[in-house]
């Protein structure tokens, strides 16, 4: 491994046997090499890779001071007719309503970040996420000296095309010498009301968290398999973490495909797992981010209502009685169920005039108004 301008690079198997046969040869020798030509390329490999880089750089007529060049990732979301581009140095938001002829709109930079590597939106386009893959993805960047601005995610909100930063989300929990780790590739769990995502940290695992509010991202669940070896750093880990059709699905490197499901807690429920079942891809892109549309469902509803009750957002005998008055109009059919659903949404609409978590009532009132259509 050399660190080139301030970046870690693993030297690859075939670099080090062509170079290490480049030193045997340089000596008169032949065969294979010995200890003392690998204390050689230790002692020279940062030279070697310097010039190695340079060389490339000259023939294609690198000049430092351009900014990006190439963009890693771009997730387009044609809903909003914006893009996010991870462009190497820096984050960028393209207008891409018409496609033909993209504009970019926004720029953001961040002294923290090594590498911008993708970008993911929030389903109303009101954020945009961007991650950092730091040393490409095989160093580990999750031991407990880190500083958790380092192979993170950066949360911005999105007003128009003004980005304003607002948190760092990184893997709560510590990993070891011997774990490559850092964020990488995930999607959006359509759970209502929320900004979930599932996410990808090689050795890491999967984490999946909550960036509702962008300033206090928070872990909800995740899967840690521990090292793959715990005496040496080996590349393994969650490639990416995807959520599809009530799966998430992982690619772990060394070891295969892992296919979880989520599991209810105090911060996620069941009925929140089963509104997210709702939702079917017939097939799935990250990277083409398509709006999410729930159908009109009573499951719905009482995910919003487990939200109103996690956030105290009515006292808890009111969230009771609302829950035995939808539950009693899911029960009803034809004119008795839409009595029984008038008379909850006359109730609803003086409850969001008291209440601390007045956007959540409303998204109640909107699907309990669908309902009774």
């Amino acid at each position: 491994m050399v660190t080139f301008e301030g970046r870690d690079l693993i030297l690859g198997p075939q670099f080090v046997t062509a170079a290490l046969d480049s030193i045997v040869k340089a000596r008169g020798g032949t065969g294979v090499p010995t200890g003392a030509d690998t204390a050689t390329l230790r002692a020279n490999a940062l030279d070697i890779v310097t010039k190695r880089i340079q060389a490339n750089r000259q023939r294609q007529g690198f000049n430092p001071n351009a900014g990006p060049t190439q963009c890693h990732d771009i997730t387009v979301y044609p809903a909003i007719g914006l893009a996010g581009g991870a462009c190497g140095g820096y984050g960028l938001l393209l207008d891409i309503r018409d496609a033909a002829n993209p504009k970019r709109v926004g720029a953001v930079s961040d002294s923290n970040f090594s590498f911008w590597h993708s970008a993911t939106f929030n389903n109303d386009g009101s954020k945009i996420l961007f991650t950092d893959e730091w040393g490409g993805g095989l160093q580990p960047r999750c031991r407990v000296t880190d500083k958790p601005e380092w192979g993170a995610d950066a949360i911005f909100t999105l007003s128009a095309t003004t980005l304003a930063f607002k948190s760092y989300y990184k893997l709560p929990v510590a990993q070891t010498v011997n774990e490559n780790c850092v964020a990488h590739n995930g999607t959006l769990i359509p759970v209502p009301g929320r900004d979930i995502m599932a996410q990808g940290w090689y050795q890491g695992g999967v984490s999946v968290f909550d960036w509702t509010d962008p300033a206090h991202p928070k872990e909800v669940a995740f899967f840690d398999r521990g090292p793959m070896d715990s005496t040496k750093l080996l590349g393994a880990g969650s490639w990416s973490a995807y959520w599809y059709n009530g799966y998430i699905i992982s690619s772990e490197i060394a070891r295969g495909l892992d296919i979880f499901e989520l599991t209810p807690s105090q911060l996620l429920t069941q009925n929140e797992i089963d509104a997210a079942k709702l939702i079917h891809f017939d097939y799935l892109n990250a990277q083409d981010q398509q709006q999410l549309v729930w159908p009109t469902s009573f499951v719905v509803a009482r995910a919003y209502i487990d939200q109103l009750a996690r956030s105290n957002g009515l006292p808890a005998a009111r969230i009771a009685d609302i829950r035995d008055a939808l539950s009693r109009a899911e029960r009803a059919a034809g004119p008795a169920r839409s009595t029984a659903l008038s008379a909850l949404l006359t109730r609803l609409n003086t409850d969001v005039q008291t209440s601390t978590d007045q956007p959540k009532v409303r998204l109640l009132i909107a699907e309990v108004t669908d309902l009774n259509k």
